[in-house]
């Protein structure tokens, strides 16, 4: 990693501070004053610092869990018997999930320290696609349908374009949408006289829920990661 973005990576200034300070001779990697901001170092071996005062970058976490129904989804909540958080290790408390599932809604769901990817994946603006797999009520006509896909208006907005197919029956069916409103897909389906009985987060880009069991959790894999930011427009180092 060049010594630059090491250094913007701690945390401690952004990329072009980080670069002014390499070439005022302030920073020192393994004892030695270097002032080449492309200098490459190695962030679990060399030693960094600025002023004398050792840097380092804090070790960033990418976990997929498979949420059960009824849990919430934030850290603590006085009115919630159980949230996420009782799925996950206690050494994972460091981590954030991206995003929400409601309390009904069931499957995957991130968490992460790296605020910088979460940001990206959360903002409607980056046009992040979610899968969801619902049952509904009914079957879904074709009518209604298109009406769901070209938008549906909420709280006095329209919903943005939403992808439908047809799952194992008609009244089963995969829907992916890139915003997060609250309970947006249930209202949706409601608007036009459908009730969501099961709701599921199958895929959020790139990342599938697969065959993880209920209320399990695993590390992403390298190439999971690798995926994230490259669909979110980032570089990882």
């Amino acid at each position: 990693m060049r010594l630059q973005v090491f250094i913007s990576h701690s945390g401690i200034c952004s990329r072009r501070r980080a670069f002014d300070l390499v070439r005022s001779g302030k920073v020192s990697v393994n004892k030695v004053k270097v002032n080449e901001p492309s200098f490459n170092v190695n962030p679990e071996i060399d030693d960094v610092r600025i002023d004398g005062k050792k840097i380092s970058i804090d070790k960033k976490e990418y976990v997929l869990l498979n949420k059960p129904r009824g849990l919430i989804s934030t850290r603590k909540d006085k009115f919630a018997a159980r949230t996420v958080f009782d799925c996950l290790p206690k050494s994972f408390s460091h981590l954030y999930p991206v995003g929400r599932l409601d309390k009904d809604t069931q499957g995957l769901l991130l968490f992460t320290n790296d605020g910088n990817l979460a940001f990206r994946l959360m903002h409607p603006g980056f046009c992040v696609d979610k899968e969801y797999l619902a049952s509904l009520s009914r079957d879904l006509s074709a009518v209604d349908k298109e009406r769901i896909e070209k938008g549906i208006m909420l709280d006095g907005k329209l919903t943005s374009p939403a992808k439908i197919t047809f799952g194992k029956a008609p009244s089963i069916v995969k829907i992916v949408i890139h915003e997060g409103r609250k309970r947006q897909i249930r209202r949706m389906f409601f608007e036009v006289g459908y009730e969501v009985i099961v709701l599921k987060r199958i895929n959020y880009g790139p990342i599938s829920l697969g065959d993880l069991g209920e209320g399990k959790w695993r590390y992403l894999a390298e190439k999971e990661v690798e995926g994230l930011f490259k669909y979110a427009g980032l570089k990882r180092y």
